[in-house]
């Protein structure tokens, strides 16, 4: 037996390495993984969450392929999806896009704060904000700390529209807000679906709830008069590609209202852990998987170009993309325009003036 064989698999996460911080000078690595008793790299397998406060919460974005703003009450993901191109963030906080991206989560208790602070200020012009963004707004600490709660409290006091994005049923608590919120025309929601296989799902997104209860999420917000739509998102040649059609007709099925797609790409330390976890999981169709990702983006896998690094190019992104398109028009057919309502905002004690 090998010594790579000999390594745990690491059940119940996604990354199953740690990749050094490209910031960091220096580094402990392991050389001969046969010679240690414990894994002191990887010792401590348990989630651990850490405090932070930030000045700001709402960022603005100038990419033209997401432009607009966002609020990410989260860093780091327990969900521990591997494709999340979030995970290269993490090392701005000194930590691994690996396991550590997954393992430590930084929580912004103050967010909710910082948001109204944002509201009160003269200068904001209410325009809808993307609730998350970055990382799942929804994800399982937030049953707990209900900060992203809080933040939609906030966003319903001062009627400024906010747009969802999500792949946990932990949003089903928030139906009460929500629903209020969709009276008004503020708020959107978008369920991320990547397949319909269970297996796949739990490889690649080990901490995620089942692809059966995003379908029934879809149908309690549809249900609720929440507008809402699926993101298969994102879509892996010769992985989840075989499953888009399938994908959207039960998303329909259940209340979609329109559909998003995009091309998987590994940028950074994404590459080395997707790799890692596609030989390890995927040994029979690893490099299939690998060189089709290639052929999406002009012969590497990573892609930081505007206009294509989402939706790639290339023979296998044009039949994944017309493959979607016949799809998303069988299936969902024409979808209705999306409306935000900017014009109920009010920031607190306009009230009392306007009787003046």
């Amino acid at each position: 037996m090998t010594i790579a064989e000999k390594k745990e698999y690491f059940a119940g996460r996604g990354a199953q390495v740690n990749p050094t911080n490209r910031f960091f000078k220096t580094s402990y690595v392991q050389e001969h993984w046969e010679g240690i008793d414990e894994d002191s790299l990887l010792e401590n397998r348990q989630t651990t969450y850490l405090e932070v406060f930030p000045k700001t919460i709402v960022n603005k974005s100038d990419s033209p392929d997401v432009p607009g703003y966002s609020m990410n009450p989260y860093q780091g993901c327990e969900h521990g999806c591997l494709y999340c191109y979030a995970r290269n963030s993490h090392q701005y906080w000194g930590y691994s896009a690996g396991m550590d991206f997954e393992q430590k989560i930084l929580i912004k208790k103050n967010a909710p704060q910082l948001l109204e602070e944002l509201f009160q200020k003269p200068s904001w012009e209410p325009v809808p904000i993307m609730l998350s963004g970055n990382t799942d707004c929804y994800q399982p600490i937030e049953r707990k700390l209900r900060i992203t709660r809080a933040m939609l409290e906030v966003c319903l006091k001062y009627r400024n529209p906010v747009s969802l994005i999500t792949k946990n049923a932990v949003i089903l608590r928030d139906l009460d807000i929500l629903r209020e919120m969709a009276k008004l025309k503020l708020v959107h929601v978008m369920v991320t679906i990547t397949s319909l296989d269970e297996e796949v799902r739990m490889k690649l997104e080990p901490r995620t709830v089942t692809y059966r209860n995003r379908l029934n999420v879809l149908r309690q917000l549809s249900t609720n008069g929440i507008p809402c739509g699926v993101m298969v998102a994102p879509i892996i040649p010769h992985l989840t590609s075989y499953d888009v059609p399938k994908v959207i007709k039960a998303a329909a099925e259940n209340g979609a209202q329109r559909a998003g797609h995009t091309i998987v790409r590994l940028n950074g330390q994404i590459a080395e852990i997707f790799r890692d976890w596609l030989d390890k999981n995927y040994p029979d169709r690893a490099d299939k998987v690998w060189h089709q990702i290639e052929d999406c983006h002009g012969g590497q896998v990573n892609d930081s170009r505007f206009g294509t690094r989402m939706r790639g190019e290339g023979n296998v992104a044009e039949s994944i993309r017309q493959l979607f398109k016949i799809s998303v028009k069988r299936y969902i057919g024409e979808s209705p325009k999306l409306e935000f309502d900017v014009s109920n905002f009010k920031r607190k004690g306009h009230e009392q003036l306007s009787l003046f």
